[in-house]
């Protein structure tokens, strides 16, 4: 509102809120720490695990950052930028969500300090963006060398990833699956890098037995049935025919008529029909296919020929399934029965169909190259096979990262202190305020080895003031073994290792983040339409004068009534 001459003039909508200046910066830095608080203790080998129930009373145990953050329902503008903050790490790299969150947390607390010290927030932004540059520099000096023929440097990332998960105890059999399964669907560039998509790597969830029972399987798993009981459910050394066209009789694309004028032609129709479909099921017989995989129907007279062959066929398989298979088997995708030629089939060493729990599963494994595989998760309940799920994910975005990548960094807080102390000599190098700033910056990266002791325990000032010790020696990967609470000199030497993408990732979204939050002086909200708990506007249905909305008087004068 404004005033001109005495009158009120309304610019905004009545009801419309607005924050300015210091009063919005302080709402908007207090509700993202509160988000960082909120997964903070979740955070590394001894983090505690979140219980979330949703509006329909579906429960998810976790402690990933980007599962929690995903799974409450966040209003505050400023909180929602750190839940994306999150979903950009998850989907960038798919590991250190909470590290990203927790650091843009801090950065935020401490940069609060700077502002009440009257600096400008485009001050403490511009020397954030510097310290953010140097800290990924100092990352990329203090890595090591890995790749995809480093299977020890591998398995320990995965295992490292996972040792704060629910699966810890089983860590090291399904790091030593999710590498198998990297290792297989990665392929070699032209200019000698690698690149491994995730896609190709099928997640497939049973309740039952233990975590301990998930397997790989070099192959695909279908959940469909063999189409008729008749046909054989298993089949070794098999030769695989993958087919997009239906095994049926097409139907014409326009409108058509037959006109029958006696019943002998009706038989001769019926006899042709029959006569297709033995036509069809001989042609996939003399392709020495053993295994038919449709992606669209099979007649029931097809069905019938196709078991007197010996074969066996599933039906209504999905487009993305198909696709896998064909990376997996190595077989051509045939659209016409015509093209089919024996060295374009696909090849398994079994096909086999399984009861798993209640339902029956084609396993079609054993293949000789499979570029695309599947991993089979076992559990207790529905809530541990979930969790187990996002683990799994993660351990492959980790090993993905680094055979990618090809650079390893130690764990436990090192590659964190490290970069602090390096960037504190940095900042004495720089002049005026923004020097401020890249101390700030540096302060903000202890909060990731004090949380990790503070949750496993522990005394954050000592075990923080060890550390810095052990890295003044020389010591660059010198970290927390939080398991005896002693200080390590070399946390790559006891397996403890990061990708150094997670590290930089997590260190360039959050700087983002915390800027752009940092930027905020005003914040204008809309006022919310409200509506009557009946779900209608105010004035009945349509909007429609009062008179009108209920029935009882249709809106008449009293006297037509």
């Amino acid at each position: 509102m404004a005033q001109l001459g005495g009158t009120p003039v309304l610019i905004m909508k009545e009801g419309t809120e607005r924050q300015r200046g210091r009063d919005a910066m302080s709402n908007n830095i207090a509700a993202a720490i509160v988000i960082a608080e909120a997964v903070r203790t979740s955070l590394g080998p001894r983090g505690m695990d979140k219980m979330l129930v949703d509006q329909f009373g579906d429960v998810v145990i976790t402690n990933d950052g980007a599962t929690i953050l995903k799974e409450i329902d966040v209003q505050h503008p400023a909180a929602k930028m750190m839940v994306e903050v999150a979903k950009t790490q998850d989907s960038e790299v798919g590991d250190g969500t909470t590290t990203s969150v927790i650091l843009a947390g801090e950065l935020l607390k401490r940069a609060k300090k700077l502002l009440e010290q009257k600096i400008h927030p485009t001050v403490i932004t511009e020397g954030f963006r510097k310290a953010a540059e140097k800290a990924v520099e100092i990352l990329d000096g203090i890595s090591i060398k890995s790749g995809i023929d480093d299977e020890e440097g591998l398995k320990n990332a995965a295992m490292t990833c996972m040792s704060s998960k629910i699966v810890s105890e089983s860590k090291e059999k399904l790091a030593g699956i999710c590498l198998d399964a990297i290792k297989a669907i990665t392929e070699k560039q032209e200019d000698g890098t690698y690149t491994a998509d995730i896609e190709k790597v099928q997640i497939q969830k049973k309740e039952g037995d233990s975590i301990d029972d998930t397997s790989l399987i070099k192959g695909i798993i279908l959940d469909k049935e063999v189409v008729s009981p008749g046909m054989p459910k298993s089949v070794t050394d098999a030769k695989i025919l993958l087919l997009q066209s239906a095994i049926e009789i097409e139907k014409t694309e326009f409108d058509a008529k037959l006109q029958i004028t006696s019943p002998d032609q009706i038989q001769q129709f019926l006899d042709e029909e029959e006569k297709m479909l033995r036509t069809m099921v001989e042609k996939i017989a003399n392709s020495g296919a053993k295994v038919v995989i449709c992606q669209k129907g099979i007649d029931d007279m097809a069905q019938h020929f196709l078991t007197k062959a010996g074969v066996m066929a599933v039906r209504r398989v999905k487009k993305s399934d198909i696709e896998k298979l064909s990376k997996a088997t190595g077989g051509t995708i045939f659209t016409n029965l015509d093209d089919i030629t024996p060295d374009k089939l696909g090849w398994a060493g079994v096909v086999e169909e399984r009861k798993i729990m209640n339902d029956s599963w084609i396993f079609i494994e054993e293949c000789k190259d499979p570029k695309s595989v599947v991993i089979l998760i076992r559990g207790g309940t529905e809530l541990v096979i979930d969790e187990v799920d996002r683990a799994i994910h993660d351990a492959l975005c980790v090993i993905r990262d680094v055979v990618e990548d090809q650079k390893l960094v130690g764990g436990g807080g090192a590659p964190e202190i490290e970069t602090a102390i390096q960037l504190r000599k940095f900042a004495s190098t720089l002049g005026g305020r923004e020097q401020l700033a890249v101390e700030i910056f540096a302060d903000s990266l202890d909060i990731i080895p004090k949380t990790l002791a503070e949750n496993a325990g522990l005394d954050q000032i000592d075990t923080l003031m060890k550390l810095r010790a052990a890295h003044q020696q020389g010591n660059k990967f010198a970290g927390h073994d939080l398991d005896t609470g002693d200080v390590v000199n070399d946390m790559a030497s006891i397996g403890i290792v990061e990708p150094t993408v997670v590290k930089v990732q997590a260190i360039k979204s959050s700087t983002e983040a915390t800027s752009m939050i940092l930027r905020i002086d005003d914040v204008i909200a809309s006022a919310k339409s409200a509506m009557p708990p009946g779900g209608m506007p105010p004035g009945g249905m349509g909007g429609m004068p009062p008179g009108m909305g209920g029935m009882g008087g249709m809106g008449m004068p009293p006297g037509m009534m």
